[in-house]
């Protein structure tokens, strides 16, 4: 049933995301769906979980070996299975009663940071701000595309050729950072753009944790 409501909502988004429509889906009626959620918002979060209990699994061998290292391995594993899901950002961890996988995962990431000797002040924030930044910039990542590239109407790579020349076309003395980076923002790759704001991260955080 999870897998049929992740499905859709990978296809047709939340909004196509409903108990009749499951139903169809699976080839039976709304009361068989009834019989084990009590509605649409049980069903996003538990298809939320479903999910994360895929990280869960793909991590499991995560061990005792460098904690950031392992810390970059979890995250990494996070974004891919958030990043190409732009529904999935507003349900993870959403209510962690019924979210067994997600809390789990959180646990196994707090876990980590625990090794680096913090405070639990420090391993809280360490643990929230690696957690926000992977689901952030996966959701942010996986908005949909504008219009014009959905309806097919211009590529990906035209519609950021095109915006990186309106930016270069502001006035220097204006926006000197825009200039500064834009030659990196043109034609820059998402993933590897993530990987180095996650890997700023993590530096601070060992930084923190040798300074103890």
């Amino acid at each position: 049933m999870l897998a049929g409501a992740v499905e859709i909502l990978d296809s047709s988004g939340t909004a196509g995301l409903t108990i009749r429509a499951l139903a169809a889906h699976l080839g039976g009626g709304a009361a068989s769906v009834y019989w084990y959620v009590s509605g649409r918002e049980e069903l996003l979060d538990l298809a939320a979980d479903w999910v994360l209990g895929g990280v869960l699994h793909a991590t499991a061998d995560v061990g005792d070996g460098d904690p950031i290292d392992n810390l970059r391995t979890i995250a990494i594993t996070m974004f891919d299975a958030i990043v190409d899901r732009p529904w999935l950002g507003a349900y993870v961890l959403r209510d962690t009663t019924i979210q067994t996988h997600s809390l789990e995962l959180y646990e196994r990431i707090g876990e980590q940071v625990m090794r680096l000797n913090l405070t639990p002040r420090q391993a809280f924030y360490a643990t929230s701000a690696v957690v926000g930044f992977v689901i952030g910039i996966a959701a942010d990542m996986g908005q949909e595309p504008p219009a014009a590239v959905v309806s097919g109407e211009i590529s990906k790579e035209q519609y950021l050729t095109a915006a990186a020349n309106e930016w270069r076309a502001l006035e220097p003395a204006r926006f000197p950072y825009i200039h500064h980076i834009i030659d990196e923002f043109d034609g820059h790759d998402d993933r590897d753009q993530f990987l180095g704001g996650l890997d700023l991260l993590l530096a601070g955080l060992r930084l923190q944790a040798d300074a103890r």
